[in-house]
């Protein structure tokens, strides 16, 4: 029995990290992080996805926030030409259409991607789930996953809270490892590499393409 397409309600993570951002600014806590070291760490195992030397690439960022994956790139001389900030918080456009460069940096405002890039990268955004069932969310993010492998040319990377925790939030997802990596190995790619020897309760899951 096929099961029925569930309409994710997205407004109350919209409304969280919106007043988050009006509440601490664009600073690693206005997107849930206290510790900018460990927004940075985050980062850097996320964009492992792109291959080392790589010039003049475009980079699909869903859930972009107020720009700070671009700013990495800047401050780690990543060659990116082309780059697509999508999120679903309008106020967090603004700011990042104020902090980016222009001549470079496109900001679109929704929770799919619509154009094709190099690489797609996907930060902290299945995190929260509110009051969305856990089966329901897990399709959500199974959508976004295929959205992500739909409109990457050479792949895409993306984060979850891990299963691999004593203690949980009820509001919160937290993803099976093994059952990702066997999920985008069966459905997008052979070359799948997941990343969970780092000090944070998650793990990074890099999908590349043949």
């Amino acid at each position: 029995m096929t099961r029925k397409k569930t309409v994710i309600d997205l407004s109350p993570v919209e409304r969280l990290y919106t007043k988050s951002l009006e509440e601490h600014g664009t600073k690693s806590i206005g997107v849930g992080w206290p510790d900018p070291e460990m927004h940075r760490l985050r980062f850097d195992k996320l964009v492992s996805v792109i291959e080392p030397d790589s010039i003049d690439i475009s980079v699909n960022d869903l859930g972009c926030g107020y720009g700070s994956l671009y700013e990495y790139f800047l401050e780690n001389k990543v060659n990116v030409s082309t780059y697509r900030g999508y999120d679903i918080s309008e106020k967090m456009l603004i700011e990042a259409r104020n902090r980016l460069p222009q001549d470079r940096v496109e900001l679109i405002l929704g929770a799919e991607l619509n154009m094709i890039a190099d690489y797609s990268i996907a930060s902290g955004i299945f995190n929260v789930r509110f009051d969305e069932s856990e089966a329901d969310w897990l399709e959500h993010i199974k959508r976004t996953l295929a959205n992500m492998y739909e409109y990457s040319d050479k792949g895409f990377a993306f984060n979850l809270l891990s299963s691999y925790v004593d203690y949980r939030r009820d509001h919160l997802f937290y993803g099976d490892p093994l059952f990702f990596f066997d999920y985008c190995k069966r459905q997008f790619s052979p070359y799948v590499s997941l990343i969970h020897d780092y000090p944070l309760y998650e793990w990074t899951l890099i999908v590349r393409k043949a």
